[in-house]
């Protein structure tokens, strides 16, 4: 028997004991003071056995606040928890004089903000991922016109995105025989297509013509991170309700299959906004099909076009004067709840919105010079191409609200993809189909003298 490990053990055990007697019985409330205190005994704690001990007990009282109180500890994080300018000052003076990796190396050292480190050791605690994960989603609703809460918004953004470093996901198949805990997860979670309780789960994860992936990350079990629904189809897609429908199967056996069509990709969790998980996802849930159904060929999404509405109603209302007036007329013709059920109607409507919605993909840009929409961004960045606009591909009374019934295939070609990704990070140049930049060419001419742009 190896008596140091056992001396270690009991060690551990005595002072964890030691410890939480000092603390003495639990307060029966707490407050930003008590939090802010237990935060500079972890950071002063000596050994790993005390810092866990502290750390779970910072968690314990933060847990216990409410959201005054949380927002008066984010007000301490932002000021007396932020690096020392002082000692930037100082350790830049010496650096300046020699610039050796010695002294660049505590000058590093001394830019980083303390939060940083009580961050680290809060992630001490059993379960302490997950609660740090939850601890940002409160920061975030918290944050909202405080400009001095900016910088711990980028501390946390720069620790998750080494704690959920790709390396660290695991991927796994989602099906009817995954837990329950995770299934009603995925139905609370489903963010683009609503999941209709069980049945409408479990068709969702049919064998025959459905796949579902998600990412998981080992500290946090099982809360999912991210997931995607597939629909395994012959030919490309252009419509949702079809694949919605409890009824309706495409194909009778997987291998009959020549598309994967990624129809609902859900991000988990909030306190993670800003970490990316869908572009590995995608690359790796095609990758996994490829392996198990060698005869697809097409890997698309049949996506949504969030705030198309919005902004076409914005930029061609009728005093803009930006359309033509016959295309205008048209146009006014949106307001009309009834259109879809009139088929000439709904071919003119057609006509002039499909080639403005080419437009608002091709050249609408953001002040980052980037695509306006945000799911364009998504995939684009990816690396797919902007393959078709699909006129009433999604007529639940959402899609026609936040897309004028507009569904798009982003078309993901393995061999591509790194050559769209530079085109679109170097550039800012979407890549597109041939029959996608057709119908911007097509909405140019219902502009009223505008020149290619």
């Amino acid at each position: 028997m190896n008596m140091s490990f056992l001396q270690e053990l009991f060690s551990s055990i005595t002072q964890r004991d030691a410890l939480q007697r000092r603390f003495g019985p639990k307060k029966s409330s707490y407050d930003s003071v008590d939090m802010v205190e237990a935060c500079h005994e972890l950071l002063h704690s000596d050994g790993e056995a005390a810092s866990i001990v502290m750390a779970s007990r910072a968690l314990e009282i933060y847990q216990s606040l409410g959201d005054d109180d949380k927002r008066a500890f984010f007000d301490v994080l932002a000021t007396d928890f932020a690096a020392d300018p002082d000692k930037i000052d100082a350790a830049y003076r010496v650096y300046s004089k020699d610039r050796s990796n010695q002294y660049l190396a505590a000058l590093f050292r001394v830019c980083e903000p303390l939060r940083q480190e009580l961050l680290r050791r809060l992630n001490l605690a059993r379960g302490a991922t997950y609660e740090l994960v939850r601890m940002r989603q409160d920061f975030l609703a918290l944050m909202k016109g405080h400009k001095d809460f900016d910088p711990i918004n980028a501390d946390f953004i720069h620790l998750f995105a080494s704690w959920f470093n790709r390396g660290f996901l695991v991927l796994r198949r989602i099906d009817w025989t995954t837990p329950a805990s995770i299934l009603e997860k995925i139905i609370r979670y489903e963010a683009v297509h609503k999941i209709q309780g069980w049945d409408d789960l479990r068709r969702r994860l049919n064998d025959r013509d459905r796949r579902c992936f998600g990412f998981f990350h080992p500290a946090i079990g099982d809360e999912p991170l991210i997931f995607v629904e597939v629909a395994l189809t012959k030919g490309i897609p252009d419509k949702i309700q079809p694949i919605l429908a409890n009824d309706h199967y495409d194909i009778d056996d997987p291998h009959l299959a020549d598309s994967a069509a990624f129809f609902g990709i859900s991000n988990c969790q909030v306190g993670l906004r800003g970490i990316s998980f869908g572009n590995f996802l995608i690359k790796q849930v095609v990758q996994e099909l490829k392996q198990e159904l060698p005869n697809l060929k097409n890997f698309v999404t049949l996506s949504p076009l969030p705030m198309f509405r919005n902004w076409l109603e914005q930029t061609y209302h009728p005093d803009s004067g930006l359309l033509t007036p016959e295309a205008q007329q048209v146009l006014s013709h949106l307001d009309n709840p009834e259109w879809t059920n009139h088929p000439e109607l709904s071919e003119r409507l057609n006509q002039v919105i499909r080639p403005l919605a080419a437009r608002y993909l091709l050249k609408e840009k953001n002040s980052a010079g980037l695509p306006m929409n945000p799911v364009a961004r998504f995939h684009l960045g990816n690396g797919a191409e902007l393959h078709r606009i699909n006129w009433l591909g999604d007529v639940s009374e959402k899609g026609m609200e936040q897309s004028a019934g507009l569904m798009v295939n982003y078309l993901y070609v393995l061999e591509n993809i790194e050559r769209n990704n530079e085109k679109y990070t170097t550039n800012g140049e979407v890549v597109c189909s041939p029959s996608v930049r057709e119908l911007s060419k097509q909405g140019r001419k219902l502009l009223q003298g505008e020149s290619e742009k």
